[in-house]
């Protein structure tokens, strides 16, 4: 189903919720962000009465699935591909999203591009018309909360025609919070523009392990009051665009080296070193009026010694996050098919604990069958009170009236053709990405290199699946990106882990040329990647390395005549790394986390703030 216009939505929705919807709309309108991103006190008291007069005429199954946020395979609602069919029959029991909502009654939807719910940005809108209506043609009929992980850098589901902007790392090394609020709202209204209205965005986690292996850099940085400062300036980028922004992974993923989707992480902060490092992002993005914030499954014994993970804590979730730190937005779990939320509890235990703990959404669960028959069940044995249920229910409600999905919940092509990868956005992007490159060696002047003196490049290095929907790999993009300057650059591929013939093949083909460019990612003292450059230097060619993902791999190239720390292998970031290789822009960027010593980790060998300048 295609909507040019959202003219007939209003009476769509009245007519769906029979009534309510228009009571909740008739007076006093949904609270609205204000210039500095903060709710008008939930519109008051008034439309409380009217969202609880709402609740009040629904069923308990209602109930149950308003708390649900879950997957579904398919580009369309109601006419998905054959293959996509199979997988919803496989592991939700439904046919299409369509399906999904009348059976469950689930509040929120989340888009993944593995389950095909990505193709392009007037699809996305379809889709998101398409779940609408599907929700609003039931009898009582609710408008659904349709979010997704558009974090940018290295995690985002929506690709290219939309604008891809520099990731919270890069965003980081710029330190610049007027050019975080900017980014994010390009990237609300975009994300609205399609139907989007919750983003799992910004991450709001410290990192100060550079062995963390899930967060990197999709954290702002190292420093805890530097992240604040940019987190609280995406909060408020994105809710002055009308999406609700989540400040993730609470009470702090960013001291960890496990993933918590395959593992249980273990953060041993004390409560003090909790307040000093982990606190002050989630503090101060309740203070600029978030709007959901992400549970994180880890466990902290400091904050609860029970070993339960921090979804499934009362302690951190209702003592420290509400209590303590005086939240009462939405609070969303990660995702509960991870394992980090599994290993202590059945599946069919774990939303139960998460309601008890304080959660608002449950997200993604493995099987909504088991979970959802679990709510339900929980409350009709009484471990659960329907009344603690809409206390969730009422904070979901009054996001999504604050988002005017109670006043017009469709979206038009018009609208994402006029929004979405628009050339102002995307000329943003690539000044916001020239700003974040950070130049960490130059030996004698290398850089920036001489078309005059170093024309012919080869560009070899590590090619990771592209992410984000970018045009990839990475060495295609350098080398495409520097010929473009002026420069004759060809691309060899040499991989993560390159085998020693690979090597051989780089050396070889690095002979005659003026100047080798390397692609590296996450070098360890063990990689062969390390090998690679150690072989293309002894060649005596000048060798550039470009960090594309952590910049902690400088530490592990001695001897490289330059080093630029480019933060994502985005397309939007390695053509600014280009154009700083070339002297079409200058390294502006200043490391936000520390890069210590490979031969003792004790030691700082670039500082936070770091950064050459030509």
């Amino acid at each position: 189903m295609q909507y040019r216009h959202s003219g007939t939505s209003r009476r769509t929705l009245l007519a769906a919720t029979a009534g309510a919807a228009a009571a909740l709309t008739a007076g006093a309108g949904p609270a609205h962000a204000d210039a500095d991103g903060a709710a008008d006190a939930n519109a008051g008291s008034g439309q409380d009465d009217r969202l609880k007069a709402l609740i009040s005429r629904m069923s308990l199954e209602e109930k149950v699935g308003q708390l649900f946020v879950m997957r579904v395979y398919g580009h369309s609602a109601t006419e998905p591909d054959q293959a996509d069919i199979d997988a919803n029959l496989k592991e939700i029991g439904v046919r299409t999203a369509a399906e999904l909502i009348a059976e469950y009654r689930v509040g929120g939807i989340i888009y993944f591009a593995w389950a095909h719910n990505t193709r392009d940005p007037h699809q996305i809108a379809d889709l998101s018309n398409g779940i609408q209506e599907a929700g609003l043609s039931l009898p009582g009929g609710l408008p659904l909360l349709i979010s997704t992980d558009q974090e940018h850098g290295i995690v985002a589901r929506v690709g290219k025609p939309a604008t891809l902007l520099p990731g919270a790392m890069a965003l980081g090394a710029r330190g610049s919070r007027s050019d975080a609020r900017r980014a994010a709202q390009i990237a609300g209204a975009e994300l609205r523009a399609m139907g989007i209205r919750q983003n799992y965005a910004p991450v709001a986690d410290v990192n100060v392990n550079p062995a963390n292996p899930v967060i990197g850099v999709r954290s702002f940085g190292a420093d805890p009051e530097a992240v604040a400062g940019l987190v609280a300036a995406q909060v408020k980028g994105y809710q002055s665009a009308d999406i609700a922004a989540t400040s993730k992974h609470f009470p702090g993923h960013g001291d960890t080296e496990t993933d918590s989707h395959y593992g249980f992480p273990v953060i041993e902060h004390t409560t003090e070193q909790w307040g000093q490092l982990d606190a002050p992002p989630f503090r101060a993005a309740i203070a600029a009026g978030i709007d959901s914030i992400m549970t994180a499954h880890i466990m902290v014994p400091a904050l609860d010694p029970s070993g339960d993970p921090a979804t499934l804590s009362h302690p951190i979730l209702t003592g420290i996050l509400r209590e303590q730190l005086g939240y009462d937005g939405v609070v969303v779990t990660d995702s509960l098919g991870m394992a980090g939320v599994r290993q202590k509890y059945g599946d069919d235990r774990v939303p139960v604990l998460a309601l008890k703990a304080g959660v608002d959404q449950l997200l993604n669960p493995p099987s909504l069958d088991t979970a959802w028959n679990a709510v339900l069940n929980a409350v009709k044995g009484g471990e659960l009170t329907e009344a603690r249920l809409d206390e969730s229910i009422l904070r979901i409600l009054r996001l999504k009236a604050k988002l005017g999905l109670f006043t017009d919940p469709y979206v038009s092509h018009e609208g994402v053709h006029r929004t979405v990868g628009t050339d102002a956005h995307l000329a943003a992007a690539d000044r916001i990405a020239e700003e974040t490159t950070t130049l960490l060696v130059n030996e004698q002047g290398l850089l920036p290199l001489s078309r005059l003196t170093h024309k012919n490049v080869l560009v070899v290095g590590a090619d990771p699946a592209s992410p984000s929907g970018t045009t990839g790999p990475p060495t295609a993009v350098l080398a495409g990106a520097l010929s473009e300057l002026g420069f004759s650059a060809t691309a060899l591929s040499t991989g993560t882990a390159p085998s020693q013939a690979k090597t051989d093949e780089a050396v070889a083909a690095a002979r005659g040329k003026d100047a080798v460019v390397v692609g590296t990612y996450n070098v360890s003292a063990t990689s062969s990647q390390r090998s690679l450059v150690d072989a293309l230097i002894a060649t005596g060619v000048p060798v550039v390395a470009v960090a594309i993902r952590n910049p902690y791999d400088v530490a592990q190239l001695p001897g490289v005549g330059a080093c630029v720390a480019a933060y994502s292998w985005t397309d939007v970031e390695l053509r600014a790394a280009a154009r700083v290789i070339a002297g079409r822009a200058q390294p502006e960027g200043r490391l936000p986390v520390p890069v210590q010593r490979t031969d003792d980790p004790s030691q700082v060998l670039y500082p936070i703030g770091y950064g050459l300048s030509y």
